[in-house]
């Protein structure tokens, strides 16, 4: 079965250009023109990749990346005509796993998307063994446990809402506990090798997560800052 990918863009002209390359590579494609319909489409179709134009009518790109980043997991490119940084630094901050500035390679697009599908699939595949592995049974750590074969995190009792990357991010830690892991390290296993943002994305997720796991995220117990290297869970 071919995977499905959601193209959102208003240029007519890049949106059939996009979706004619993407079906020669084998993919199915959905197109969408603004982000009322990016959502709907998203949503009711469960897309394994979604590239996303930043600059929409009705919704913009950022909003519908923070809308659905919020409900499901599905990997996103971001794609804009503007080049500031911080651009750059929002789109992966609501959740955006790869950015790529106009004009650009078609070629290097088409490498791109098939990196995000492929990465998604080898993290589907790291987790279907380890809870093979573990029995399924969950991990403890004190008041909080690590439910894999659930995708879920609970604090005393009550599942945490956590996004995508910042499960998979406290995952990664979680077996690494005890071990300084480097801020690089995380980017490639958590991000993937591709990914070209720079280490201030994982200092954002370990922030929001402090938020939702430590008592208190100024003072953590739980993920420590090793300065000038990065990380260490304690379990």
């Amino acid at each position: 079965m071919s995977l499905k990918v959601l193209v959102v863009e208003d240029e007519p002209v890049l949106l059939e250009t996009l979706a004619y390359n993407l079906q020669k590579q084998g993919y199915e494609v959905l197109t969408a023109a603004d982000g009322y319909q990016a959502i709907a489409l998203a949503r009711k179709e469960r897309p394994a990749l979604l590239i996303l134009d930043l600059m929409l009518p009705g919704v913009d790109g950022f909003e519908v990346c923070r809308i659905l980043r919020q409900e499901m997991s599905v990997p996103i490119l971001m794609l804009t005509a503007r080049a500031e940084e911080v651009d750059k630094v929002v789109g992966l901050e609501v959740g955006a796993d790869d950015y790529m500035t106009k004009p650009f390679s078609m070629r290097e697009l088409m490498a791109r998307a098939k990196a995000l599908l492929r990465r998604e699939r080898l993290i589907r595949e790291e987790i279907a063994a380890q809870e093979i592995a573990a029995g399924g049974q969950p991990q403890v750590f004190g008041n909080l446990i690590i439910d894999d074969s659930r995708h879920e995190l609970l604090r005393d009792g009550q599942v945490v809402p956590l996004k995508p990357k910042e499960y998979e991010l406290l995952t990664f830690l979680a077996r690494q506990r005890g071990i300084v892991v480097s801020r690089d390290l995380i980017l490639e296993r958590v991000w993937g090798w591709d990914f070209d943002g720079g280490s201030r994305t994982v200092d954002v997720h370990v922030r929001w997560l402090r938020e939702k796991i430590e008592e208190d995220p100024g003072n953590p117990t739980r993920i420590m800052t090793v300065r000038g290297i990065g990380y260490r869970f304690e379990g």
